[in-house]
């Protein structure tokens, strides 16, 4: 169950940006109540509105959705690119990390009412450097021909990893060889807007 607008305890779990947070409290909790009724409406088979709350939720916004069941990943899917609202970003992708993540099985209507959500809004990746990547603030996307890997900016700060061995680990998540950075991969990265639900 998520917070009132203006309960301070969704928590910000990172912001990889020198900017100020982009969303406000209020928008936070929409987005984040979205998610969890997208799910809802999934499983009761009955429709849910998307139209935008706000000018500002209806801009395209890449976003990744992560769940987790009893502090336990459940599921995570995104979209990299900005190409749908965000609003319809995070139903969408809500219901892809419920239902449609291949690792695990789809949720059930009573693990809906634990699951606690994590929001990740992207910003546009850019090309960059191996040596311009900072931990704790970068994503990465790498690109070899028909292979793709991305890691969020958080990842390699939960496992606490240096920059080689993030860079290593996105190349296998792609299912290149650790080295592909060093050969002709395409390097993007992408920072991060981060909140979830209360713990």
């Amino acid at each position: 169950m998520c917070p009132p607008p203006d309960d301070p305890s969704i928590r910000i779990i990172s912001s990889t940006t020198a900017q100020p947070d982009e969303f406000s409290s209020e928008e936070r909790f929409l987005l984040l109540q979205l998610a969890h009724e997208s799910i809802a409406a999934t499983l009761e088979r009955r429709e849910i509105s998307l139209i935008p709350p706000t000018a500002h939720l209806a801009k395209p916004r890449g976003a990744f959705t992560t769940l987790y069941y009893r502090n336990a990943l459940r599921g995570c899917v995104g979209y990299v690119l900005p190409i749908k609202p965000l609003n319809v970003t995070v139903a969408e992708t809500a219901c892809g990390a419920a239902f449609e993540d291949s690792r695990f099985s789809p949720v059930t209507l009573d693990e809906a009412r634990e699951l606690q959500v994590s929001l990740s809004v992207l910003s546009p990746p850019q090309l960059i450097q191996p040596d311009q990547i900072e931990i704790g603030r970068h994503g990465l996307l790498i690109t070899l021909g028909p292979y793709r890997g991305l890691l969020l900016p958080q990842v390699p700060v939960e496992h606490e990893w240096d920059r080689r061995t993030f860079l290593e680990q996105t190349c296998r998540k792609a299912g290149l060889p650790p080295n592909a950075w060093q050969m002709d991969a395409k390097l993007e990265a992408f920072t991060a807007e981060v909140f979830a639900d209360p713990d």
